[in-house]
């Protein structure tokens, strides 16, 4: 029985665009050609991998157990390209480095726009989603590096703290609240809290801060992103914690507040995080030493 690798990788792509069409889109194949070599790979195999009787195209358990495998076949394939470019350095490549919203959105862009720089021939992508998002996707193999904030848990990851921030309270300036020199929890019991959406580390944040401050029966309302919940807020549909590096400019224009409550919330760590059993790329190698130098934000608030 021989495995091919060139099936086993359209086998892939339709198990995760869950469906042939899309799977042929993203390969630039016909639908036909993508299911047949599918096919084929289900003779070679003797099993049936995919299950067409629904809507979607999705993995029977035998199918499944290929899928899991695959992901490590092409992840070594990675590390077998890491450990050739090694030799060639950093004349050329590409780095896709992960980083979670208020990271991906706030500090990232700036980072490597100075990496490029340095290594003109290397081309860099980002990946930004929530914590959840860009873990899972660094679990898969898809990111050899990413950049979170809070400490992840799971043990195949190596984390490194490189920064840290801290999350403000902001309103609208029409806020009762607003020009206050201190302002305390039982002054918020009223407002409402706009939070990030559930799988953000800032959520955690954020429901840990209104239980110190006694406000768990606080109302409360939901927000995907910081860029939404700073509209939001703006428009005086509440009030919200959100990272300082989200509201730099904000504050500046005077479209936002910060309302100094006091206990103020705890800093969290910025990580540095990549699975124990990669073997990072030069271009992964030479971020992780300018991120380890970057020496902080691009902008901050005053303390």
């Amino acid at each position: 029985m021989e495995l091919n690798l060139h099936r086993l990788w359209i086998f892939m792509q339709v198990v995760e665009h869950q469906g042939f069409s899309a799977a042929a889109q993203r390969l630039y194949m016909s639908q036909p050609s993508v299911s047949n070599q599918v096919r084929r790979l289900e003779q070679s195999l003797k099993v049936t991998l995919i299950d067409r009787s629904g809507a979607r195209a999705r993995p029977t358990a035998e199918g499944e157990v290929l899928a899991e495998y695959g992901k490590r076949v092409f992840l070594l394939a990675e590390e077998a390209v890491a450990a050739v470019q090694q030799v060639s350095g950093l004349a050329s490549g590409r780095l896709l480095v992960g980083g979670s919203t208020t990271v991906g959105t706030y500090l990232l862009p700036s980072l490597l726009a100075r990496f490029q720089e340095r290594h003109p021939g290397i081309e860099c992508d980002v990946f930004v989603g929530n914590n959840e998002a860009v873990l899972e996707r660094l679990l898969a193999g898809d990111i050899g590096v990413a950049v979170v904030a809070g400490v992840p848990t799971a043990s195949q990851l190596l984390t490194e703290t490189v920064l840290d921030e801290r999350l403000v309270l902001v309103a609208s300036p029409a806020h009762p609240l607003a020009g206050r020199a201190e302002v305390a929890p039982r002054d918020l019991a009223d407002c409402r809290f706009l939070l990030r959406e559930p799988g953000s580390q800032t959520r955690v944040l954020q429901e840990q801060a209104l239980s110190e401050w006694e406000l768990d029966a606080v109302s409360r309302g939901a927000v995907w992103g910081p860029e939404a919940a700073k509209q939001c807020v703006a428009a005086s549909l509440g009030i919200a914690l959100i990272s300082e590096h989200a509201v730099v400019d904000d504050v500046h224009a005077g479209t936002l507040t910060v309302l100094p409550v006091s206990p103020a919330p705890r800093p969290r760590p910025v990580n540095l995080v990549r699975r124990r059993d990669r073997l990072l790329s030069p271009a992964e190698r030479a971020f992780i030493d300018l991120l380890r130098s970057a020496g902080g934000w691009p902008r901050e608030l005053p303390a």
